[in-house]
């Protein structure tokens, strides 16, 4: 018979499907799996309409059938099988689906919706073989027929007898190339994880003669080999069944099951929407971040499933860099099988199941918070850093969002506590929300610049992650109550000896003014402070950038080298000071000697580098004679 060809610019298409379309060969497996479910949907829904017709599900299944000798792979399904006509229009035109043409045309019923809603699946076989040919019967015809193609130059169509309804593709896998090992595709082991992988939940059994090594029988420790013929597939998905029928353990057995991760999962979240987007979700709120979780090789997304079948191992479009924590699955009915990921990034469906899914994964987070305290405080620790960082990112768009998912340590409650709880605690003449930064509760309790507030009875939040204090920087207030620093110039405590505290700063502004010549650029100021009782001295720091800021900055492999405007406070109430105005009169050396001691201790005592370790030690020594 006459070869005919393929129409829709089938060359160009075809050259798309096998180079470009699927990045992963494996996946030819998935689309004709897919397509054989459909034929056996098809002839379900007939049978619903055909009185001369019974559906017996038992009946109806897909079997592979791989063979090293021949270097074929054959896949057959007991569907509904096709006519010439439809072998043309279905098999002839690249790009045309018969599926979603029946699809169109007949309303579905019971749950058997049709999965291929794309023409080009089928084609991905040429992917690993170099001919395809396919034996088929429709219901509808006594007559069977062969199609055959080796690729874009086309095909050929030629009747048979075949008493079998149903569908059989036989694929003559290539040869092995240099960097594509096609031999897989004919082992039992490979083929098996392939269905495991993306047609798990294919509602009809795949069903394959696997040789199994088994005990032989009357003897203890002789093997022999056994084909037996397994069923490959669950078939019925955890997320299609009721939630009343499931345990807590169902849905931990199915973390495990997917390798989702080696904990126990703190929370689920099991979704059923039949709206405007028909979709099922099951996601999970991890107990432990993985070993690479702060990485750049974290890879963040979903499983990605249509109709049961994966289309995407993670999508990345579900989550929000906030919630890249959340692993599980999202199987949609109304997503086509289609192809990259470029056309899902601009899929609308898969944007209205992502923006449903972050409502469901903050109001689960916050439920936890409310409901289960101690396991929210487990789960921030290993995450609370992502919530943090997605306050700070993308110029504070999602702060609103996540400020109640926050959680700090508090100075008086001695644990972490929200920012509700610390506002709702606050005395009616404290004006802002207090916090400190440094690398440890320990070392923040220590800081000398905490004893004023603290004097006062002000509960102080404690900053410990490098990202704390940017991400309240771009907060700025929480239930219109501003966030103050407890190194800021203004802390808004109010003072009942102004005047006298006046009178005094003008006394010492000599001496000040000599110290900030000794220290040049260093500094901006040197002053009285306000917030020290017991210390003799500390930083300070004017302006946007803190002291922690710039420790963090500087630390960033882009040597950036940020500076704060520090400001060197001298507690005038210390006896040091003394031995400051002493020196002043007396002996200008020693004034240079205590101002750069002075100030070294306060970079002490911030954390910060002492620029010059040698000069400083040289002056202990001079102390010390």
């Amino acid at each position: 018979m006459a070869k005919r060809k393929f129409k829709a610019e089938s060359q160009k298409l075809l050259d798309m499907v096998i180079n470009s379309i699927y990045s992963q060969r494996e996946v030819f497996l998935r689309e004709l799996i897919s397509n054989a479910s459909d034929a056996i949907d098809k002839i379900y829904y007939k049978a619903l309409t055909d009185d001369s017709l019974t559906f017996d599900q038992s009946s109806y299944y897909i079997k592979l059938i791989p063979n090293k000798d021949t270097r074929t792979l054959t896949v057959i399904d007991t569907g509904i099988g096709m006519t010439k006509e439809e072998l043309e229009n279905n098999l002839g035109v690249i790009a045309k689906s018969g599926s979603h043409t029946f699809k169109s045309e007949n309303e579905i019923k019971d749950g058997h919706d049709i999965i291929g809603q794309f023409g080009v699946g089928f084609y991905a076989a040429f992917m690993v073989a170099d001919k395809v040919t396919v034996l088929t019967r429709s219901i509808d015809s006594e007559e069977g027929y062969k199609w055959v193609s080796q690729g874009s130059d086309g095909y050929t169509i030629t009747p048979i007898e075949r008493e079998e309804v149903g569908t059989e593709i036989i694929l003559e896998i290539k040869e092995n190339e240099d960097e594509e090992n096609y031999d897989e595709f004919l082992d039992e082991f490979k083929l098996k994880q392939i269905v495991k992988k993306y047609s798990d939940f294919i509602r009809y059994p795949i069903k394959m003669d696997v040789t199994e090594s088994k005990l032989k029988e009357g003897t203890e420790d002789e093997y022999e080999d056994v084909i037996e013929e397994q069923t490959l597939n669950t078939m019925v998905p955890i997320w299609k069944k009721n939630k009343s029928e499931l345990t807590d353990e169902d849905y931990q057995n199915f973390y495990q099951e997917k390798h989702y991760g080696f904990d126990q999962p703190l929370r689920h979240i099991h979704i059923n929407v039949d709206g405007t987007v028909r979709y099922n979700a099951i996601l999970f709120i991890p107990e432990q971040a993985p070993f690479n979780y702060y990485s750049r090789e974290y890879e963040k997304g979903l499983e990605l499933y249509s109709n049961g079948v994966l289309i995407m191992e993670k999508c990345a479009d579900l989550l929000p860099d906030y919630f890249s924590f959340v692993k599980g699955m999202v199987d949609s009915e109304d997503l086509s099988l289609n192809i990259s990921r470029e056309m899902l990034q601009h899929d609308r469906q898969l944007k209205i199941i992502a923006k449903n899914i972050h409502k469901k994964i903050k109001q689960q987070l916050l439920s936890l918070l409310r409901d289960d305290r101690e396991k929210y405080e487990t789960f921030f620790k290993a995450f609370g850093q992502q919530i943090k960082f997605g306050v700070y990112s993308d110029f504070g768009q999602h702060k609103e969002e996540l400020q109640d998912l926050l959680l700090f340590h508090s100075s008086k409650e001695k644990k972490l506590v929200t920012l509700e709880e610390y506002v709702s605690r606050m005395p009616e003449d404290q004006k802002y929300i207090y916090y400190a930064s440094g690398d440890s509760n320990e070392r923040i309790e220590k800081l000398p610049q905490t004893e004023i507030v603290a004097d006062k009875g002000y509960e102080i939040l404690y900053f410990t992650d490098e990202i704390d204090e940017f991400a309240i920087k771009m907060l700025m207030k929480y239930q219109e109550k501003e966030f103050r620093s407890v190194s800021s110039g203004d802390l808004g405590i109010e003072e009942d000896n102004k005047e006298e505290e006046k009178e005094e700063t003008e006394s010492h502004n000599e001496l000040f003014k000599a110290m900030k010549e000794v220290l040049g650029d260093k500094v901006k100021d040197v002053r009285a402070s306000k917030r020290l009782k017991s210390h003799p001295v500390v930083l300070s720091a004017d302006g946007e950038i803190s002291l922690e800021m710039e420790k963090i900055i500087n630390a960033m492999p882009d040597d950036q080298q940020i500076k704060a405007d520090k400001v060197l406070e001298i507690n005038v109430d210390h006896s040091i000071f003394k031995a400051l105005e002493a020196a002043q009169g007396n002996d200008q050396d020693k004034l240079e000697l205590y101002t750069n001691l002075l100030y070294n201790q306060a970079l002490l005592i911030e954390g910060l580098p002492i620029e010059d370790p040698v000069a400083f030690t040289n002056d202990m020594s001079k102390i010390m004679v």
